[in-house]
């Protein structure tokens, strides 16, 4: 433990939800909730002012829909949310060459490494400028914890919420965390708490007492001994800057169980594609091919192939994949498909031709196209618009959706620097409308990326073209975390 509250966590207030606040003059102190919008899908994160009325991040969306029916219900836009974060993350290196991500809108921060703090003075100090160069950067707002650990960072930042700072004196760790219930903890997930509750230990100082024999006849050596650290305020993990990525992942949950093993398969070429593009923005590639399937019945199974050398070919990984599915009977229909890839490296393997062919496979010569072959025109795809998608008028300018149905597509038209704007409805196949890129949240900064959202053509899976897939599992590049179960990794590097 340190003698100085010079670890800084920070954790960004309901990003996601933010995010779409800043970019929607009329939403801004409404309830917002942003997630999968079909009926599996799930809260990814809540509006502080959706909170009010319990709605909360992994509650799936059909429940939220029923606390808070008058709330407005957004897909997310990943991308713009990863340009967010990029921008705060960069703030976050200039403190400091030791900066450990745990998700988009969540990071540790070692101040002491990069001489931005040694003391309670410079860390207070040093907190306070971060947020006021968070909102100038990005508009958004992000609590702050001082501590001299990274446990005790993590429970000031939660303090902190929202838009606050929260510094933990050295000395105080114990008074502060003895009357906090043991759910405060990382690692003490609601089984644990239950377990400890029925053994008659409630807050941290009832666990602290209890001692370490007790905690290890309780719950095991391993987690016992860390519990019982924990209670005393011990926690001397370092903050870590380059956590090894484990793989790269996507998968969506649909809103009514796959039969038909034609589109089940297309799914599958679907989510590879997918996974791609996650490998080629980490800047990755992967030998292990992984497919997940979750079938009627809830049951899931997992199929792998390990290829010769790492890669991120597109056609490659497809191949893989549908291989992988030949092995899966999908028969009774399913509710989940995931394609995943590990084994991850920073190189791709040159002999892509032969990891495409299994083994023993002979290549044949493509046959040639007959000269009466009569070339098949595919069908005009429909349009679908989903809430919250940015979209531009012809007319009107930019925009965003806030519904669709019965072939009409509704928008309002106003901008992150706008008044609340007005709301007109369109023929869905209107030719002055059309997709756009997210508009900057902050005026005279560089504009987000653009390719935030999947390319035209993709497949809706929910009522209105939105996607249906569970938030909380569409996965970007894994990192191996200390923190506990729930955090996801990001794919920029520190």
């Amino acid at each position: 433990m340190r003698n100085a509250p010079t670890i800084l966590h920070l954790d960004m207030d309901a990003f996601f939800a933010s995010v779409e606040q800043a970019s929607k003059p009329s939403l801004r102190g409404k309830a917002v909730v942003v997630g999968g919008l079909g009926p599996r899908g799930v809260v990814a994160t809540a509006s502080y002012e959706a909170r009010v009325f319990g709605v909360h991040s992994a509650m799936p969306m059909a429940q939220a829909r029923r606390l808070a029916p008058n709330a407005a219900y957004l897909v997310p836009r990943f991308g713009l949310y990863r340009a967010i974060s990029e921008q705060v993350m960069a703030l976050l290196r200039e403190l400091s060459p030791l900066v450990e991500p745990l998700s988009l809108d969540e990071a540790f921060v070692d101040l002491e490494a990069g001489g931005a703090a040694w003391d309670e003075e410079s860390a207070r100090r040093t907190g306070e400028k971060l947020r006021t160069d968070i909102r100038a950067v990005t508009g958004l707002t992000g609590s702050v914890g001082l501590a001299a650990s990274k446990m005790l960072a993590k429970i000031a930042s939660e303090q902190a919420k929202p838009d606050g700072l929260v510094l933990i004196e050295p000395g105080t760790e114990r008074a502060l965390l003895g009357p906090m219930s043991v759910r405060t903890l990382p690692g003490v997930g609601p089984a644990t708490g239950d377990h400890l509750r029925r053994a008659g230990i409630s807050t941290v100082q009832e666990l602290a007492e209890a001692g370490e024999d007790e905690l290890v006849r309780l719950l095991g050596k391993a987690h016992g001994h860390a519990l019982y650290a924990m209670a005393l305020a011990r926690d001397e993990r370092p903050v870590v800057a380059e956590r090894e990525a484990k793989s790269v992942s996507v998968e969506d949950t649909y809103d009514v169980d796959i039969h038909d093993r034609l589109r089940v398969g297309l799914e599958v070429q679907r989510l590879a594609d997918r996974c791609v593009r996650r490998l080629r923005e980490a800047g990755l590639s992967g030998r292990t091919i992984v497919l997940k399937a979750r079938r009627y019945d809830f049951s899931t199974l997992t199929r792998s192939e390990t290829l010769r050398g790492p890669t991120d070919d597109p056609a490659v990984i497809r191949e893989a994949a549908a291989r992988l599915l030949d092995s899966v009977d999908t028969t009774g229909g399913v509710r989940l498909l995931g394609v995943g890839v590990s084994g991850l490296a920073d190189y791709t393997q040159e002999d892509l031709f032969a990891q495409a062919m299994p083994t023993g496979a002979v290549a044949e010569a493509p046959e040639e196209a007959g000269a009466e072959g009569v070339v098949e025109r595919p069908e005009p795809v429909e349009r679908h618009w989903r809430a919250g998608q940015d979209v531009r008028h012809a007319e009107y300018g930019p925009g965003w959706v806030q519904g669709s149905g019965l072939g009409r597509v509704t928008v309002r038209f106003e901008t992150p620097q706008s008044e609340p704007g007005r709301v007109r409805t369109f023929l869905v196949d209107d030719p002055a409308l059309e997709s756009a890129d997210p508009l900057p949240l902050v005026p005279d900064l560089p504009h987000p990326p653009t390719s935030l959202t999947d390319p035209p053509g993709t497949p809706p899976d929910g009522p209105g073209g939105c996607r249906a897939g569970n938030v909380g599992q569409d996965v970007e590049a894994h990192r191996g975390s200390d923190t506990g179960p729930g955090s996801q990794g990001a794919v920029a590097r520190a």
